[in-house]
């Protein structure tokens, strides 16, 4: 069997695994096994990180007893749980590897589609493949079904063309991974957030889908609720993070100038009527007098939101700030 390339700091590895994992204790042996054994049949130089995201089982255990004799893993421990985006974003921050793949733990992704995956970003036309799951081994109410219409609306929404972006199995140039701050519930939209950064070379790899070999699921259908509300945070996030007043300042001017306007329009209606000497009705009367200083409030209350963002916009430090219980670098 092939020697197995070890890492030499003048040159850069060949492939990060990135491995987020909550209570996966059971998984993690066969699953570190499998990718060292596809690693070495294709002589890639490579390391496994296990981010380990609060698990209350054994995991961390088990992670410390497999980098006792395998120098390619590096576990990272959270001393409580974070959430997929959190292990993400400090997996992304120690890899090391010219290419990074990120996995799930739980033996569903196929680690026999690294190969593909690397040589397919390797050919220089993409900076990101991301998985395509293509035959899955889910519930078609609970899963598929909703992951269908909700990758259809992502597609519409921010013209990426992929058929599967909750896929775990993806792979990243390195430039990309330190380009991009994954935070909050984010992990679903790292291609939008690639894009956004100007990685617009993005492609699709069709790729295995198994059943669940242990465990359960941490995942239910409310992920679904929570990914539309993620989405249009990407998106205005995205485009007005940096610049908050180009949003709210916008919209609080138009609702303050509608309200104005109206505002404007009963006074002149009223006094209009009142020269001619025609039945008229006091502005404070109307209803719609009452909506037009609404909207004028509103108005005043999102431009002055939009001001209050940019100064915290301009002032804010990192918000990605983790407790790592324990580290393990080989």
């Amino acid at each position: 069997m092939p020697a197995v390339k070890i890492f030499n700091p003048e040159k850069m590895l060949a492939i990060s695994v990135v491995i987020p994992l909550y209570n996966e204790e059971a998984s993690l042996p066969e699953l570190v096994e499998w990718i060292a054994r596809v690693m070495r049949d294709n002589l890639y130089s490579f390391e496994i990180i296990l981010v380990d995201d609060g698990s209350r089982d054994r995991s961390w255990n088990v992670i410390k007893t497999l980098a006792v004799t395998r120098p390619y893993i590096h576990g990272i421990r959270f001393r409580r749980n974070y959430g997929k985006s959190a292990a993400l974003f400090c997996g992304f921050e120690a890899a090391q590897g010219e290419i990074v793949i990120t996995m799930d733990a739980d033996l569903q992704d196929n680690p026999g589609e690294i190969p593909a995956l690397y040589r397919k970003i390797t050919s220089g036309d993409f900076d990101l493949v991301s998985g395509w799951k293509k035959e899955r081994h889910d519930s078609k109410l609970a899963k598929i079904i909703p992951s269908k219409i909700f990758n259809a609306v992502t597609r519409l929404i921010t013209g990426i063309k992929l058929h599967d972006m909750n896929c775990g199995l993806k792979a990243y140039k390195n430039k990309v991974i330190k380009s991009v701050e994954v935070y909050g519930e984010m992990h679903r939209y790292i291609p939008v957030l690639a894009k956004q950064a100007g990685f617009t070379r993005i492609g699709e790899q069709v790729v295995v889908h198994s059943e669940r070999k242990y465990g359960q699921s941490k995942f239910g259908f409310s992920r679904f609720i929570h990914g539309f509300l993620d989405l249009m945070s990407v998106m205005i996030v995205g485009k007005f993070g940096k610049k908050p007043m180009h949003f709210f300042g916008v919209v609080g001017t138009l609702m303050f100038m509608l309200g104005g306007f109206i505002a404007l329009w009963l006074i002149v209606s009223k006094l209009m009527a009142q020269s001619r000497d025609e039945i008229f009705r006091a502005v404070t009367d109307q209803p719609l007098f009452y909506l037009a200083i609404l909207a004028i409030i509103i108005g005043v209350q999102l431009f002055l939101a939009g001001f209050i963002a940019e100064l915290v916009a301009r002032a804010s430090g990192d918000r990605n700030k983790y407790l790592i219980e324990e580290r393990i670098r080989n």
